[in-house]
């Protein structure tokens, strides 16, 4: 199967295996704030990814691309939606438009329709610098995402089977690349040991990635006659990858994505410590079952309720919102618990 047709069939079954929610937002709670001291008009959602500045802590993550005219036009949309919301939006991965000319403007509409805006352009791990300074020409990007899909990769029929060599490659691009670098997990989330590599190459923001969200071995089975079923469970869920990366990396900027669909979602990962969140699966169904203006109307909602959820804890921006005390129990407790991580430093701050 070529790689258009594979694009193709990825967004098809993101819709149909949809998201299953298994992140682990529910196993975390705001402490209730009885005098908050806030007001919702004095609340900024301003924030900073390393030294991107965003007018929100929400963006549209990596999606698709490379698929002729039927991803064209979902990235035609997904780009009026940025630009008309003030959001960041990230491309899929730019590899076909690398290997195929033809395939550049399902990529390039996103910089026609969002002229003024922060812009990601995305490959994965086996990128060369040179296939990498021609992705960010491409979109005049203002980042690059590369993103680590192993399992992904592992599951596909076509997929890669040789991962060695790619924290070299990485740090090979925060070098030669004039922006900054985002790695990015694809839906099975980061360690903290993972992150603590990553911080020492230079690596200035991390995507958690988390579980819970779009399943890509799910969908990668779909595509199998023997299916690799035991990778449909495997990863790490949003909140404990957050909790663990975000109480170990105090130098990097970390964007908690994976499953995010709620403003509770979005304000309970800023609370554990993300600077940015993106959102993905949630925004393409409703994008393909509703519209465009539906998700823009989603996005005003996202917004006006995640500053409603800042003055109930008393927070009036996103930095303060990450000290916003929360008690974290169930699973996401249990796991934290045995790989060390203090969650008191969570609950008894303020």
């Amino acid at each position: 199967m070529n790689r258009e047709k594979r694009k193709i069939d990825h967004i098809h079954h993101a819709i149909h295996t949809g998201q299953h929610r298994l992140h682990g937002f529910e196993d975390v709670r705001f402490v209730h704030n009885s005098l908050p001291d806030t007001n919702v008009d004095g609340t900024q959602i301003e924030t900073k990814i390393g030294e991107l500045t965003l007018s929100s802590p929400i963006f549209i993550n990596a999606m698709t691309g490379g698929g002729g005219k039927e991803t064209e036009h979902i990235n035609h949309a997904l780009a009026e939606i940025a630009n008309e919301c003030g959001l960041a939006l990230a491309v899929g991965s730019q590899m076909s438009a690398i290997k195929n000319k033809e395939e550049e403007s399902t990529y390039r509409i996103v910089r026609k329709r969002h002229p003024q805006g922060k812009i990601f352009a995305n490959l994965g791990s086996e990128a060369t610098v040179d296939q990498a300074k021609k992705a960010v020409d491409m979109l005049e990007a203002d980042a690059m995402q590369v993103h680590l899909n192993i399992i992904q990769e592992l599951v596909m029929p076509e997929g890669d089977r040789h991962f060695s060599g790619a924290l070299r490659r990485i740090e090979a691009l925060v070098k030669e690349l004039e922006v900054p670098v985002i790695v990015k997990e694809v839906g099975y989330g980061m360690t903290r040991e993972t992150v603590k590599k990553l911080d020492e190459i230079g690596v200035p923001i991390v995507d958690v990635g988390g579980y819970g969200g779009t399943n890509f071995s799910r969908i990668e089975n779909k595509r199998r006659t023997r299916e690799l079923s035991f990778f449909d469970e495997w990863g790490i869920t949003t909140v404990t990858s957050l909790a663990e990366v975000t109480s170990s990396a105090s130098r990097l900027s970390v964007i908690g994505s994976g499953g995010i669909q709620t403003s509770l979602d979005v304000a309970k990962s800023i609370a554990l410590g993300a600077s940015a969140t993106g959102m993905a699966g949630y925004f393409l169904k409703v994008l393909v079952d509703e519209g465009q203006e539906a998700v823009i109307e989603e996005v005003e909602h996202l917004h006006k309720e995640l500053k409603m959820i800042m003055t109930a804890v008393g927070a009036t921006s996103v930095e303060e919102l990450k000290h916003a005390p929360i008690v974290l129990s169930g699973d996401s407790y249990h796991w934290l618990n045995q790989r060390g991580v203090d969650t008191t430093s969570f609950a008894r701050r303020s």
